[in-house]
């Protein structure tokens, strides 16, 4: 009984929806249809008058700035060479003891599994658990049988 009421309940909701829906999208076509109403219209603007230059004149040509006088440059006494201190002698550079060598370490031999390759006259290649050879998926007669 509580789920044909909690169905209703829903169906309602979706209906509801649905008309909210579809109520909002005509209003929406409605405004892009109108054409827009001017509440406050602008008032023009008047065309002000272009102000009237006289022509530039094309035959005044300005005058010469004369160079200004410029004083002789003074002359800058040669200045005295400073005395050079003595040489300091080279300090000897501290022995340092000799770089230990690092020993090189012998490298572990691993022994490389092999992966078993199928037999030959084996008709099956693909590996499967229900052998345990791993060569074919189920025993063949050419397979080794299980120990």
């Amino acid at each position: 009984m509580a789920s044909s009421s909690r169905s209703t309940v829903s169906s309602l909701l979706l209906v509801a929806l649905l008309l909210c829906c579809s109520g909002m999208s005509s209003a929406a076509r409605l405004l892009e249809e109108a054409p827009p109403k001017e509440e406050h219209p602008h008032p023009a603007v008047p065309e002000l008058p272009k102000p009237e230059l006289p022509p530039h004149p094309t035959d005044v040509v300005p005058p010469e700035v004369p160079n200004p006088e410029l004083p002789p440059h003074p002359a800058v006494p040669e200045l005295p060479k400073p005395e050079v201190p003595h040489p300091v002698p080279e300090q000897p550079k501290p022995e340092l003891p000799p770089h230990p060598a690092v020993p090189e370490l012998p490298k572990p031999e691993v022994a490389h599994p092999v992966p078993e390759q199928p037999s030959p006259s084996c008709h099956r290649t693909r590996p499967s658990q229900s052998c345990p050879s791993l060569r074919c998926r189920t025993q063949c007669r050419s397979c080794p049988s299980p120990k």
